[in-house]
């Protein structure tokens, strides 16, 4: 696909990143990331808004198999935008899935873009398959904007609990007994929050959400009648030329913002925790492991371990595995070799996904999948889909999902408040 693109120089980049997001939820198919100013190596522009018509790759319409998928991207030298579900493991391991699904989200939605916006530092690219680049930054600019963060236009959400605390508490239990025979050394446990009969502006709760909580990888997605609203701290994959990188979160301590003092020594208690170092570095390794499947020899490294990083409601532990491959590997060659991303599993994979499949009572969906983009040079970049609402318009059905990592040292109750204590954001935006 040609692109016509033109370059322009915008003053109050904030103001423009929100006209943005408003002109592409004019949209039946839009998706806007946003880096929220965070600084990394690995950030190619501060946010992207891609829009388009209709879907070329869609689970829910299309008969998709791993050998189409790999043709398809083999010749693809578009840009693409779009998510890939927990649930396209099942193209990759032999599972079926049969957990309740109140979303009902396609396995995997990809979309070439007819237009895209990229803002990098106080630049703005627009690219457009039509020679309309101008008449589009003026579209944009003239977007008046509305404050939704303090507004209340509906009634408080109410959301219910998939699992009761005491039956979570037991499942935790069964897994620990899992651990105790040697089946696994850790696996990441998932449960849903949800509400029926729900009327809501997704663009006014995705505000919301990313004012609480304005994270590097926070999303808004809009497929048809389907959202994605997320605040995500978590990169999935990047692949830049050789290079591919790969940043498992593992670790997570609530803050105290109101003392600064015993926020800092909530800090370094992550920092020394056996427990959360003892998570964090399984999967370091299992991410090394499946790396090592595609790269070239010797050249996996863990840049970073145990890196702390702070966020808006919880600091965590972050760790940077790279290594180098062809450059003509193609986006569903990766996949193969490491999703699901193992943060969101645990180890050993296998075995992990088969205990999930038999634990959680919700299927996972978009939720624990991965939401980005593909270059036209066969680079990519995608998030892990945490901290996120999702929501289908036409059934009015909400959900969100937390989960968290279980060893043989979890205590169950401790791991409970610990998801609530990941879904505080969710929960306060749905309060307004």
């Amino acid at each position: 696909m040609k692109y016509y693109t033109d370059q322009f120089k915008v003053e109050h980049i904030t103001e423009f990143k929100q006209q943005m997001l408003n002109w592409a939820n004019r949209f039946n198919i839009c998706c806007f990331l946003d880096n929220n100013y965070y600084k990394s190596p690995y950030h190619s522009f501060e946010c992207v808004a891609a829009i388009a018509d209709e879907l070329a790759i869609d689970s829910s319409k299309q008969e998709i198999s791993l050998i189409r998928l790999e043709q398809f991207f083999k010749e693809n030298k578009n840009w693409l935008f779009g998510h890939i579900s927990y649930d396209f493991k099942n193209y990759i391991f032999p599972f079926n899935s049969n957990q309740y699904d109140g979303i009902e989200a396609p396995v995997i939605a990809l979309f070439k873009p007819k237009i895209f916006v990229r803002v990098v530092h106080d630049a703005v690219f627009i690219s457009s398959n039509e020679n309309n680049v101008n008449q589009i930054f003026n579209d944009i600019l003239s977007i008046r904007l509305f404050d939704y963060s303090s507004q209340n236009f509906h009634q408080p959400i109410q959301v219910e609990s998939r699992i009761s605390k005491d039956e979570y508490c037991n499942i935790i239990k069964n897994l620990k007994q899992h651990i105790q025979q040697g089946d696994c050394y850790e696996i990441n446990f998932c449960q849903e929050f949800y509400a029926t009969n729900v009327e809501l502006n997704p663009l006014q709760k995705f505000q919301q959400l990313n004012n609480i909580s304005p994270n590097p990888f926070n999303t808004f997605y809009k497929l048809h009648d389907i959202y994605s609203i997320g605040a995500s701290p978590e990169r999935f994959l990047k692949k830049i030329g050789n290079k591919i990188i790969s940043q498992p979160i593992k670790g997570t301590i609530k803050r105290d913002l109101s003392n600064s003092i015993q926020d800092e020594l909530l800090k370094q208690q992550l920092r020394e925790s056996e427990k959360e170092k003892s998570e964090n570095v399984m999967i370091v390794d299992l991410v090394r492991n499946d790396l090592s499947k595609i790269a070239e020899r010797n050249s996996v490294k863990v840049e970073e371990l145990f890196g702390l990083y702070s966020f808006p409601q919880v600091y965590q532990m972050i760790s940077t595995i790279s290594a180098v491959v062809d450059y003509k590997i193609n986006f569903i060659e990766v996949l193969k070799a490491l999703f699901p991303m193992g943060s969101m599993t645990g180890a050993p994979k296998y075995k992990v996904m088969q205990l999930i499949e038999e634990y959680e009572k919700t299927k996972r969906g978009i939720y624990s999948g991965s939401i980005g983009y593909i270059t036209p040079d066969n680079d990519f970049d995608f998030n892990v889909v945490i901290r996120t609402i999702v929501y289908n318009q036409t059934k009015k059905y909400l959900s969100y999902q937390v989960g968290s990592a279980i060893t043989i040292k979890s205590n169950p109750e401790q791991e409970f408040e610990e998801c609530l204590t990941k879904a505080q954001a969710i929960v306060d935006t749905l309060k307004k």
